[in-house]
């Protein structure tokens, strides 16, 4: 056996046994009389501890405390809820709108003895033919359903002539009759007439009656409208019910506003008003946009703005701004319902923003009780307003301010007097640095935004 195969030397050694050390936990007897003693330690310590466990609780739960603190709680509540409604307040501009309409009057009779013995009428009534042989009390009927299907403007036009009869007639009924089909097709009746798509028939055929401004202004009367009568603001008092068949407007005002528009528009075919009672028509206008009743008419009734003012002669508009001015603010108190009378005249032509400039100046002067006429007077009241004041009235103030940037508007003023523009920048910047951004009253934030806004525009110009 060689040296490697030999064993080697730990393999001789026996393995020592080492034994683990047993350590020996002693028992303790508790015994009945160390439970008696632990216990009777025990119910003596309770009495110490008692008046610290109730002085804690008394300073914790007493009920002092606790309505004291749900008082102070309730005040910081009520006290956010006040800065909360005061924040809120500024958002809430009140909405314009007028009652301008009241109870309406009783409608004209729609009865028209005569429409039978018309010439139109009474060819039919005596062809050959049986189809077309009617009685005398069966002719009105009969001219309806001619209206009614169109044909009626077609005979006419081939007879040559519009009897006094028939003209007064279908006017009724456009302005009066409260079936549907009936106005509407009056109405469309005289608009074909007076401005029709073909100018050849123009002078195919003569009337023998146009309605004027009074007919015009009597039905408004009939529908209730307030002319001359003191405006009542909308907003204090509920909308008036749809089923009502006093109060409102009826639904013959929209034939009324079309009949206006298409008058102005057929000026060179015939004239039917003058320019007067044109000055009177844009009036009462303006005054319709100012009932909410009415919204649904906007377009409409903007169209009849735009035909109206486009009645006038060059020379003779500039006069009549003044004038139909005027009347307007007689009219419309000066409070939120004026800036919604000035933003109506819509329009980028020169007439418009002309018409637009003069009205808020009007109502700028009737916001001093017309004691200021003088516009660097008017401006030099506006800079002096102290913004700082809590009693200041803001809302004033905002309305001042569209008052003025309207007026100013694409105004010779503003480039003819510099010390216009100068002022008016003075005027902004008071509004826009004496109002903080932390300023808590009512329309103070609108006013700042709007003169911040406004001085921005001015000096990009």
């Amino acid at each position: 056996m060689t040296e490697m195969d030999e064993p080697l030397d730990f393999e001789f050694e026996e393995p020592t046994h080492v034994s683990p050390t047993i350590t020996k936990k002693k028992k303790k007897v508790i015994g009945l009389d160390d439970l008696l003693n632990d216990f009777y330690q025990v119910k003596s310590d309770i009495p110490k501890k008692e008046p610290k466990r109730a002085k804690i609780r008394k300073s914790y739960d007493s009920d002092d405390d606790v309505d004291t603190r749900e008082a102070e709680l309730h005040n910081y509540v009520d006290k956010c809820q006040q800065q909360m409604n005061e924040i809120s307040t500024d958002d809430q501009m009140p909405l314009w709108g007028l009652h301008v309409f009241g109870d309406q009057k009783a409608m004209p009779l729609l009865t028209f003895p005569e429409i039978r013995s018309c010439v139109l009428l009474q060819t039919f009534m005596g062809h050959e033919n049986s189809l077309f042989e009617l009685k005398n009390e069966e002719g009105e009927a009969f001219l309806e359903g001619l209206l009614v299907h169109g044909w009626l403007l077609k005979l006419v036009k081939n007879h040559g002539l519009v009897e006094k009869s028939i003209a007064t007639w279908t006017f009724s009924l456009m302005l009066y009759s409260p079936k549907e089909e009936l106005r509407e097709a009056a109405c469309e009746f005289w608009c074909s007439l007076l401005l029709p798509e073909n100018q050849v028939d123009v002078v195919t055929f003569e009337m023998e009656w146009l309605p004027n401004h009074s007919e015009l202004r009597q039905a408004l009367e009939v529908y209730g409208f307030l002319l001359d009568s003191s405006s009542k603001s909308l907003s204090s008092m509920e909308i008036v019910d749809g089923d009502s068949d006093s109060a409102g407007p009826p639904q013959n005002i929209k034939s009324w506003i079309k009949y206006v528009s298409v008058c102005c528009q057929a000026r060179s075919t015939c004239s039917i008003f003058s320019t007067s009672e044109v000055e009177d028509l844009i009036t009462s206008v303006i005054c319709l946009f100012l009932d909410r009743q009415l919204l649904g008419l906007s377009s409409a009734l903007n169209d009849c703005l735009h035909s109206l003012v486009s009645f006038f002669s060059d020379d003779a508009f500039h006069s009549s701004c003044q004038k139909i001015a005027k009347a307007v603010t007689c009219r419309v108190p000066t409070d939120i319902n004026c800036l919604r009378s000035v933003e109506i005249v819509t329009g980028g032509d020169p007439r418009t923003k002309h018409l637009r400039s003069v009205l808020a100046f009007r109502f700028l002067v009737a916001c001093f009780d017309n004691k200021l006429h003088d516009e660097e007077r008017i401006l030099r009241s506006l800079i002096s307003f102290n913004l700082k004041d809590k009693n200041c009235d803001l809302l004033k103030m905002y309305i001042h301010l569209v008052l003025v940037e309207n007026w100013l508007f694409c105004n010779p003023l503003l480039k003819d007097k510099p010390i216009i523009s100068e002022m008016w920048g003075a005027c902004l910047r008071n509004c826009s640095c004496q109002i903080t951004s932390t300023d808590l009253r009512s329309y103070a934030s609108k006013v700042r935004s709007k003169a911040s806004y406004l001085l921005q525009g001015s000096t990009t110009r």
